[in-house]
């Protein structure tokens, strides 16, 4: 199943955060717990519409405050209110007030007795230094359960918009630079056009640090560009992604410069059916652990089943790996609104590797197809 999504770039954006704040109020009116500080930069984007730096947020039953310093003000001030109309900006003097100082007046104010806070996105010192400003009250803190992690897993219509809208530009920056990989082209100088590209054709940003490898270097799965020249023979693997409005899309593209021999046939033609089998299956209801399997049985019922990789794909979002991971270990239900990639490949220490990647949403029939740039292997040099 591969059918196109119409694009979505101008949702109504507000009723959408108004809802994700009040699915995660429940969870914590659920769990007996009066509020969250919140420290995950995906999760400010996520709730606030806050894309930028040195922030943390108080969210409670009845209201929610951005901390910052003036750096940031104007910007807070601005994204916060397209989200949440009721969100407090506080801005911090960083120089005549601690973050526990602030908290410890903001908290004993609000008379709140149980709070989460998000132990895996702050320092041991940071911490320790809010954890004792915060001692004098009658306050319990409890680290935060992955509830956001699982909430941001199932993706609403303008996040599925977004990463369409990346996945296009990604596929138009790959078209306009692919007619670049001739013998003599350097790795670093085709990831500079093509990063070029992204940005020409509408990206913020770049969705992470461009993948390229040539010859042998393909075999790196997450190979950065360096000066290795593109010979004829050579295998490509090129893994990059856009980024709009935070949110990313991530697609490998494997070739050969030149007419492929025997083995290099046989390893694109391997991956590429072990790719079909698991987009076959994708639908809501299959496990991670089980798409899984479907793609490996067939990349291990090839001459080269030792040198697969160890996993077939990943969320994506605001993140570029987020849950679910499509693991031999994660027997996670997909679920209607999920985006995965689904990413088999081969990496063969000193000769070459290849990777396709594409990033599907998941539904209850099947899937859509996000990244629409064709596969195809030989490269006319």
């Amino acid at each position: 199943m591969n059918t196109t999504i119409p694009m979505r770039l101008e949702h109504a954006v507000k009723p959408q955060f108004e809802q994700r704040l009040q699915q995660f109020r429940q969870a914590l009116g659920s769990s007996g717990q009066h509020g969250a500080l919140l420290f995950a930069p995906e999760h400010l984007r996520y709730l606030l519409n806050y894309s930028g730096e040195a922030a943390m947020a108080v969210v409670t039953m009845t209201a929610v405050w951005l901390v910052t310093d003036y750096r940031f003000e104007l910007q807070a001030r601005q994204e916060t209110a397209v989200a949440q109309a009721g969100c407090q900006v506080l801005i911090r003097d960083r120089d005549r007030q601690s973050l526990g100082a602030l908290l410890n007046q903001l908290i004993g104010d609000l008379g709140c007795r149980a709070l989460w806070f998000e132990a895996e996105h702050i320092s041991l010192t940071q911490y320790q230094a809010i954890a004792t400003e915060l001692s004098i009250l009658p306050l319990q803190l409890t680290p935060c359960p992955p509830l956001l992690v699982a909430q941001r897993m199932i993706k609403d219509d303008y996040e599925a918009g977004q990463i369409q809208s990346a996945a296009l530009i990604a596929d138009r920056a790959l078209a306009t630079v692919l007619p670049l990989l001739k013998p003599g082209i350097r790795e670093h100088e085709f990831a500079t056009e093509l990063e070029y590209q992204l940005k020409k054709h509408g990206a913020d940003g770049l969705s992470f640090a461009t993948i390229v490898g040539f010859g042998a270097r393909s075999a790196l799965p997450h190979a950065l560009p360096g000066d290795k020249k593109l010979q004829k023979g050579d295998l490509v693997l090129i893994d990059f992604g856009a980024s709009v409005n935070g949110y990313r899309s991530d697609m490998t593209r494997s070739y050969v410069a030149g007419k492929p021999d025997v083995m290099q046939l046989a390893l694109f033609q391997t991956v590429q059916q072990a790719q079909q089998a698991a987009l076959s299956k994708v639908r809501a209801g299959i496990s991670a652990a089980e798409l899984f399997h479907i793609s490996d049985h067939v990349l291990q019922q090839s001459e080269f089943g030792r040198y697969a990789g160890p996993g077939l794909g990943h969320g994506v979002g605001l993140q570029l790996h987020e849950q679910p991971f499509l693991s031999p270990n994660n027997p996670q239900p997909l679920q209607s609104g999920m985006i995965v990639t689904i990413e088999p490949g081969l990496y063969l220490p000193n000769y070459g590797g290849v990777r396709l990647e594409d990033d599907v949403l998941v539904t209850a029939q099947g899937y859509q197809q996000f990244t629409q740039a064709p596969v195809r292997f030989q490269l006319d040099i």
